[in-house]
């Protein structure tokens, strides 16, 4: 069982930025970030390779960029232009494949986005 430990999050006003990060406890192929709201399913926001390739939601295509540093097993989410639309909670994933369902999943951080 992967261990992932997120940072950031916060409240911020519509058109500022954040970034969340996520730290493993190993070595895996692909991490990413989901996101949730009461009443809805859980999300994919964007996800990543160990060697790069990505997937983003068409919702944050051009906001939100997604990158890892694979020496520490850690990945960023750099959230631009946000909207109140945003606003959520943000769970770090961890799996096998980019387009599976992850197999571990972090505690969430809440971003919240004022207008």
């Amino acid at each position: 069982q992967v261990q992932l430990v997120e940072s950031g999050g916060g409240l911020v006003q519509a058109g500022g930025s954040l970034r969340l990060s996520c730290a493993a406890s190993i070595s895996i192929n692909t991490m990413g970030w989901y996101r949730q709201v009461p009443g809805k399913q859980r999300e994919l926001v964007a996800a990543i390779t160990s060697g790069r390739t990505t997937n983003y939601a068409g919702s944050v295509k051009g906001r939100f960029t997604i990158s890892r540093d694979n020496a520490k097993n850690t990945v960023f989410l750099q959230m631009n232009s946000l909207k109140p639309e945003d606003t959520a909670v943000y769970y770090c994933s961890a799996g096998l494949t980019l387009y599976g369902l992850p197999t571990s999943w972090g505690q969430g951080t809440q971003v919240t986005v004022s207008s």
